[in-house]
């Protein structure tokens, strides 16, 4: 009895001299990840094994990891992007190449009711100058695109060449109407506004409001012009309107419970 005790004894010594210092057991990590660490004989945990580089790209920074935000991004709503990034490279701003300018964002007013939210300065439409870098925001902007291509470009088109610039006299300006104290704020501070005092056609000459309204070469011209307006602006201001607006066109985007307000 004591003899085979002996001879286990002497099997199970050597069987431990010759088993390893440690032992690889894989231990779940963060995520779906499963790490090699080293495992001591008396079970405790010691550094994992493998590159220090490779488990740090393997475990999530924070959170989930990664944004999931491009997985739901549609081919659509990326394309949509990149075509918007095209037009502002070429200049382009509201969203069409004809309307060149600049975007300058959310405009404040030194009085009540004047800004612009999403304002653009503007430098041509369709073409066609501005005399000066005018301010509104892109529901105007397009209202101006609209005359000038199915009016103001048709109406001068037989005229020096056709139309080259528009001599702007105001665009955005916190003010009120007519510039009377008292009265309401202009459209003018809502950058909604727009006024032409003269036309310069491609032969260098000019037709001026004073003077082309009334004038037998031009006269049809004008009050084509005048008329055509009315639609794409709500309100459209010029010689007949009153004694303010002798000497130029005022368009406004400006909508009312009547309807569109054209003198």
């Amino acid at each position: 009895m004591i003899r085979a005790i002996l001879i286990i004894t002497l099997v199970l010594g050597q069987a431990a001299w010759a088993a390893p210092t440690t032992s690889k057991r894989p231990v779940q990590r963060g995520g779906n990840v499963v790490l090699p660490v080293e495992v001591a004989p008396s079970g405790a945990i010691q550094a994992p094994v493998g590159d220090a580089q490779t488990q740090d790209a393997r475990e999530p920074k924070s959170g989930l990891g990664f944004s999931l935000r491009p997985l739901f991004r549609s081919r659509k709503v990326e394309k949509t992007a990149r075509a918007q990034r095209a037009l502002q490279a070429k200049g382009a701003v509201c969203g069409d190449v004809a309307i060149q300018g600049e975007n300058i964002g959310r405009v404040k007013g030194k009085l009540r009711g004047c800004g612009v939210e999403k304002a653009v300065r503007v430098r041509s439409v369709s073409g066609v100058t501005l005399s000066q870098s005018s301010v509104m925001d892109c529901v105007t902007a397009n209202a101006l695109k609209t005359w000038l291509d199915k009016s103001a470009k048709p109406a001068l088109s037989r005229k020096g060449g056709g139309l080259k610039s528009l001599r702007v006299a105001a665009h955005y300006a916190c003010r009120t109407r007519n510039n009377q104290k008292g009265a309401k704020i202009s459209e003018h501070g809502r950058g909604r506004a727009i006024d032409i005092s003269a036309f310069r056609l491609a032969d260098g000459s000019e037709v001026t409001v004073l003077k082309g309204w009334n004038a037998k070469s031009t006269s049809k011209a004008m009050r084509q012009m005048h008329q055509g307006a009315c639609g794409p602006f709500g309100t459209v201001l010029g010689p007949k309107a009153n004694r303010f607006h002798l000497d130029h066109f005022h368009f406004d985007t400006a909508r009312y419970r009547s309807g569109r307000y054209c003198r």
